[in-house]
């Protein structure tokens, strides 16, 4: 299936009819030299899959998300909006959250073919937003921050805590039917990994504690995090896996490119190591391992419940 501006990522959305499925396609760096992927390029793709006839899948709508233009105008941005870097819905809910290179957004999917954008937000210390994940309540957003593009240094002392970071906020819905975010607070990691070292925030998931706010997340060779945000104010890292052999920076250093948790581990994709298995141990997590999926998929993000 041909798009406009190519695919960078895909997230499952289920349609409203058992028998098809949707699949929202997000794409960015349009260019004036391409045929038909020329600035300003604010919009998404979605294709309709009929299961039983995958093969004549087709786009049926290719909204356009910043009708009035993104975010253009802020310095140390990476690459002003043009486009999405991530979208993660969240079905039982109707919402979807973009991360969309200069901005964050909600979206009100309760007609999943006509997704409506409901709250935009900017944040002056982001320079690239990379992707997002809602709380199991839906009461907050946790978006990730690829300052350098997952390319450069930025676990140091001298970029400090605010940037290339995790920005929390608090989601409300509003009289009117929208959503506003309210900016809660930073978290990155306070293991300075040095200017040789490759570290940024990157991909992550709920770890599924009912009624409780648990993330891993990879931070390339920053390594693997728990981070405890019960207190949207006060996010805090409980627990982090980074190996020895990325000590010495004189070696070709793997790094840990995403770390999902499922059916009682976490699976971190390592560029160099292959797959390394975590198993936590930590008491307060204990309760997720009697959360149980058939299936996953962190940007298609399922509800959870004791014992499913």
């Amino acid at each position: 299936m041909r798009t406009d501006c190519g695919s960078h990522t895909l997230t499952l959305v289920p349609g409203a009819d058992p028998s098809t499925e949707l699949v929202y396609v997000s794409s960015y760096a349009p260019s004036a030299a391409f045929p038909n992927c020329q600035p300003p390029h604010d919009k998404i793709a979605i294709i309709e899959v009929p299961l039983d006839d995958p093969g004549s899948a087709a786009i049926v709508n290719e909204p356009v998300l910043f009708p009035d233009g993104g975010n253009h105008d802020q310095p140390g941005l990476l690459r002003p909006t043009e486009g999405c870097h991530d979208i993660t819905v969240y079905p039982s809910k109707d919402l979807a959250a973009g991360a969309c290179m200069g901005d964050g957004i909600i979206m009100d999917i309760s007609d999943p073919i006509e997704p409506v954008v409901t709250e935009v937000v900017q944040d002056e210390n982001f320079a690239f937003w990379h992707s997002a994940t809602f709380t199991n309540d839906a009461e907050a957003v946790l978006f990730t921050d690829e300052l350098g593009g997952g390319g450069a240094a930025t676990c140091t002392e001298e970029i400090g805590p605010e940037r290339g970071a995790n920005a929390i906020y608090a989601l409300d819905e509003t009289a009117d039917g929208g959503h506003s975010l309210e900016f809660a607070s930073y978290f990155k990691i306070d293991r300075h990994q040095g200017d040789q070292q490759t570290c940024v925030a990157h991909n992550g998931s709920l770890i599924p504690v009912p009624g409780k706010n648990y993330f891993v997340q990879s931070w390339y060779q920053g390594g693997v995090s728990i981070i405890d945000f019960n207190d949207l104010s006060n996010p805090r890292e409980i627990g982090y896996f980074d190996p020895d052999d990325r000590i010495d920076p004189d070696i070709d250093n793997g790094s840990t490119w995403s770390a999902y948790y499922y059916n009682g581990h976490v699976y971190s994709s390592d560029m160099r190591r292959g797959l390394d298995v975590l198993k936590l141990t930590d008491p307060r997590l204990r309760a997720a391992e009697r959360v149980t999926y058939e299936e996953f998929n962190p940007q298609t993000q399922p509800a959870y419940r004791p014992g499913r």
